[in-house]
């Protein structure tokens, strides 16, 4: 009997703490894949954000990363070249110039931003793209994109907002950041079913 206890307190520890770990880890697996920003062809501000992404697509123009930009996730029912989307507003009144600024009114998803960016690259012989989204979105950034981009010389770099919500040991203490990461890992699995 006593020693059935210790089996089944041992089996309760490992599992218990295997499941802290994975929990705890998902912070950092759907993170997993930002990196520093390098010169190239254009930045990509993904869709779907409250005003950081566009920020740092901004910061980004700003420090000479590149001197294109493609901004997606702008629904084509409301979107007018005459009367710019609040993005692009906030890009024009932070300097960046109206030229420089390709608006991307058909992508709804990360897969068909991903794709139409790709279009859109080899269109304006463009090889190089800055990829702009939250921390929670890189895994299945890095998934899309190297997907859409199989196949061909093009190279993408996923670069991060720095929300202040974020942290990727404790995601789990923000409402907004736990919620992100929990759609994320349901949107990977998803992704893996449907796309790869």
């Amino acid at each position: 009997m006593k020693s059935f206890i210790k089996i089944s307190l041992l089996f309760f520890l490992i599992t218990s703490t295997l499941f802290a770990t994975v929990y705890l880890g998902l912070g950092f697996l759907v993170s997993l894949h930002s990196t520093k920003p390098e010169k190239a062809d254009v930045i990509v501000v993904l869709g779907g954000d409250n005003g950081l992404r566009v920020e740092k697509g901004t910061e980004l123009y700003k420090a000479g990363y590149a001197k294109n930009i493609v901004l997606t996730g702008i629904d084509s029912r409301y979107y007018s070249p005459s009367r710019p989307n609040w993005r692009e507003r906030r890009m024009l009144e932070a300097g960046v110039p109206k030229k420089a600024i390709t608006v991307d009114i058909w992508s709804e998803t990360t897969w068909e931003e991903a794709e139409n960016t790709s279009d859109l690259m080899d269109k304006k012989g463009w090889n190089s793209a800055l990829v702009v989204s939250d921390p929670p979105h890189m895994l299945r950034l890095h998934k899309t994109w190297t997907q859409a981009f199989a196949g061909s010389s093009k190279q993408f770099i996923l670069v991060t907002t720095e929300p202040e919500w974020w942290h990727p040991l404790f995601w789990w203490r923000d409402p907004f950041s736990k919620q992100f990461v929990i759609n994320e890992i349901k949107k990977n699995i998803y992704y893996l079913l449907a796309y790869y």
